[in-house]
């Protein structure tokens, strides 16, 4: 799997679509992404649904990490001397800091590991429903540049469409598709080996379609890259020893592992236009497409290990 994604970002780079071609695989990675989450709703029985609603304490670790930890993390950034770091890029961390998980890779890396994918699906989808308030505030506080703004329905009805729709429709599909599910469970992870794909080509091609990269001074991205990769090396540390000390089964700290983690470039970048305004949005987003990236590669590993030791265990 982490050839298949080095490949896939490698392919990105080199060959990047634009225009009508980059709508039709946005489009593509939409059905994608659709198709997925109705898979996940045939695959699990309500009692399994019911379950991860009510693993409470998995729940508030998860918001906990994404809304009170990470922003706790950027605190120190506020106090950073003036020079070290440009002030988007500054304000860029912070940010980073502040948006909510992802969804459907949150899910997909939690599935992939043998990890509780209903309080997967539950919690990522609240982080994002959350965020959408908690974000904008978050933000107000810890960067003085922001000017306010809020997110409009548009976000929240996008995620209930494209996420909570096709899994309800994948619930009420149990009658006609339990059984095909059950049969082809081992084969159906390759559908979602497919969306990460997509997913990787289209951010990486974005990436060097738009040129946001040459708007970055040497030392930011010098001192940007480190601060990124420890940032997330530290929350992956930190989030499977606290579903240790909490007392997790192996598959809740999986899934606090994977949705604590994440960061979204989907919902962020929509965030920062709406929060910041100027030619420094662009900028502005590129630590969060940095760990976005890089989230993605350190998933596929990590996830393709613990899923071979839950097999083998197994």
């Amino acid at each position: 799997m982490l050839v298949i994604i080095l490949s896939t970002l490698a392919l990105g780079l080199l060959l990047p679509v634009s225009g009508s071609a980059a709508e039709v695989l946005d489009l593509v990675t939409r059905v994608g992404v659709f198709v997925l989450f109705f898979g996940y709703g045939a695959r699990l029985s309500a009692a399994e649904t019911l379950a991860g609603l009510r693993n409470w304490k998995l729940h508030v670790a998860i918001l906990a990490t994404t809304f009170v930890v990470f922003p706790l993390l950027a605190t120190p950034l506020l106090f950073l001397p003036d020079g070290v770091l440009s002030a988007p890029i500054r304000a860029g961390l912070i940010f980073l800091c502040l948006v909510p998980s992802t969804v459907q890779s949150s899910i997909t890396f939690t599935s992939l590991a043998g990890g509780n994918v209903p309080a997967a699906m539950v919690s990522a989808t609240a982080s994002n429903i959350l965020g959408v308030g908690l974000t904008p505030l978050l933000a107000m506080l810890f960067i003085p540049t922001a000017s306010g703004g809020s997110i409009g329905f548009e976000q929240v009805w996008g995620v209930v469409v494209q996420l909570l729709l096709p899994f309800v429709l994948g619930q009420l599909s149990r009658f006609a598709t339990a059984g095909f599910m059950a049969r082809h469970r081992a084969r159906l992870k390759f559908l979602d080996q497919a969306v990460i794909m997509l997913i990787v080509y289209g951010a990486f091609s974005e990436l060097r379609v738009s040129g946001v990269w040459r708007e970055l001074q040497p030392l930011d991205l010098a001192l940007l890259v480190p601060l990124a990769l420890g940032l997330l090396a530290f929350m992956f540390v930190f989030t499977w020893t606290l579903g240790g000390r909490l007392g997790l089964p192996r598959e809740d700290r999986i899934a606090l592992m994977f949705c604590g983690t994440k960061k979204s470039l989907a919902t962020g970048v929509p965030m920062a236009s709406v929060l910041f305004g100027g030619a420094t949005v662009g900028v502005l987003v590129i630590p969060l497409m940095l760990f976005h990236q890089a989230q993605l590669l350190a998933s596929s590993v990590l996830a393709n290990r613990l899923g071979r030791e839950g097999r083998e265990r197994a």
